[in-house]
């Protein structure tokens, strides 16, 4: 079941268009983060980004290109590419987040005005798990309206976080990721585990 549905979701990705759009700057690809060394030129974000393949392209600049998914959840529904190729979130240079990010605001706001909406979801599918199919890191925007009814999950009744030794370990163990990861430096002082839950309880 889990099978078909990702496979359904690439299908959507992978749907042609019905006109060609001009060249735009060529990438190196791989569609899959374990083929590195293997025949890029099966990613489907890298041939459109080439101009190989057919997209309504929105908005493009030297760094990203954003397209409407082929196959949206809502109308508006678009993605916000990367013209380099990197796999996953995590590959990808905190500069190119950074440019992808900075157009949000302009684009989701041109997008809700002429759907007529007044939200949206910004979504991005990280890893398997988490539903990515196409291993070419994008951001989804997707205009919602009220009682769309997109995600079951949002008729889901949330816990709230308890203050206890598991929500402290937690906060430490991500804390430590942190510092291992991009020699992260926090104020044990001000921002230890210990504080934050006495915080909370006096609030």
């Amino acid at each position: 079941m889990e099978a078909h549905r990702r496979l359904s979701v690439l299908t959507y990705h992978l749907q042609p268009l019905s006109s060609p759009n001009s060249i735009i700057s060529s990438s190196i690809c791989h569609s899959n983060p374990h083929d590195i060394n293997k025949d890029n030129s099966s990613c489907v974000f890298c041939k459109i980004i080439k101009g190989d393949s057919p997209a309504f392209k929105i908005y493009e600049d030297d760094t990203c290109l954003c397209i409407l998914d082929v196959n949206p959840l809502s109308p508006g529904h678009s993605l916000i590419i990367p013209k380099g190729h990197f796999s996953c979130l995590e590959a990808t240079p905190p500069s190119v987040i950074g440019a992808m990010c900075s157009k949000v605001p302009l684009i989701s706001n041109a997008v809700m005005k002429a759907t007529g909406c007044d939200s949206f979801n910004l979504l991005v599918n990280n890893g398997a798990a988490a539903g990515q199919v196409i291993y070419h890191t994008h951001i989804h925007i997707i205009p919602r309206n009220a009682r769309d009814c997109l995600w079951a999950s949002e008729s889901l009744q949330r816990r709230p976080l308890k203050c206890s030794k598991e929500a402290s370990n937690l906060v430490e163990c991500i804390r430590e990721k942190l510092s291992s990861l991009e020699n992260y430096k926090a104020d044990s002082s001000d921002q230890g585990s210990t504080s934050l839950i006495g915080n909370l309880r006096e609030h």
